[in-house]
């Protein structure tokens, strides 16, 4: 009975000790929100730029929350939307539960922001605002702002979303970036990834997320041709434990506004 009892002890400690690591893991994963303006016209995009610069992104920064990404698409002969994304890390859900509370008591913020903040009805800054909630993955738990140090207009910043059939073959290709060795890979091979991240909350879902960075257009060619001859991708994209676990993917090649961060 006494060796039963022992053992059963003995068995609640190491499992309190697996739930304590693992809740300790988890703590040192970041969250990122992907806020994404649609925008009708050069009007609102100067609006949401200089809300942005003056009011938002410095009272972000007084909240303690760094290296705020600001970016726009690369113009292209088939795009013409106007959109404007803001990526923002939060070292925990709950520093992205009160940044609205924090605002509201910001005054300066308030001052700077208020041709924005109180614009009328019939004159929205904005068409509308898109908001995706990521969790780091746990090989690349807290973001890295890209050191790519060459003209931002020439720079391309590489956001993609890659969907699954099912949460399962997501998980799957989550993990084919982790235990699989896919973040390895990119990092081997001098992407410069910013984040890599689970999306907990999405329109897309579900799917993750991922940004790497290139000085250039012929920088970012050069490097997927690379990765796509490279031995351990072409082992790994034929491993049957994960096939079939990406049914869409979305590629957005953005660069950096001149107040973003980095």
């Amino acid at each position: 009975m006494k060796n039963s009892i022992q053992s059963s002890f003995v068995t609640l400690i190491l499992i309190f000790g697996l739930v304590f690591s693992v809740n300790a893991q988890d703590k040192e994963r970041e969250f990122y929100q992907l806020k994404t303006y649609t925008l009708k016209d050069v009007n609102q995009e100067k609006v949401v730029d200089t809300y942005l610069k003056d009011a938002y992104l410095p009272a972000l920064k007084r909240i303690g929350l760094e290296n705020v990404g600001v970016f726009k698409l690369i113009p292209k002969d088939d795009i013409d939307a106007l959109k404007i994304y803001v990526l923002i890390p939060f070292k925990s859900l709950d520093q992205f539960l009160t940044l609205d509370s924090m605002l509201a008591q910001d005054k300066t913020y308030i001052s700077a922001g208020a041709g924005y903040i109180n614009a009328k009805h019939d004159n929205a800054p904005y068409e509308r605002i898109s908001s995706t909630l990521m969790k780091a993955f746990s090989e690349m738990p807290t973001m890295e702002a890209s050191k790519i140090t060459s003209k931002r207009k020439d720079r391309v910043y590489e956001l993609r979303s890659y969907e699954s059939a099912t949460e399962a073959i997501y998980q799957n290709k989550v993990d084919m970036f982790n235990i699989g060795g896919e973040v390895e890979l990119f990092e081997s091979l001098g992407f410069n990834a910013v984040f890599y991240a689970e999306v907990i909350s999405g329109d897309r879902m579900p799917n993750l997320m991922y940004m790497t960075t290139f000085e250039n257009m012929e920088s970012r060619d050069a490097h997927w041709d690379a990765f796509r001859t490279a031995p351990k991708w072409l082992k790994l994209k034929v491993d049957p434990n994960y096939q079939n676990n990406v049914s869409k993917a979305d590629i957005l090649l953005l660069y950096p506004t001149a107040y973003s961060d980095y």
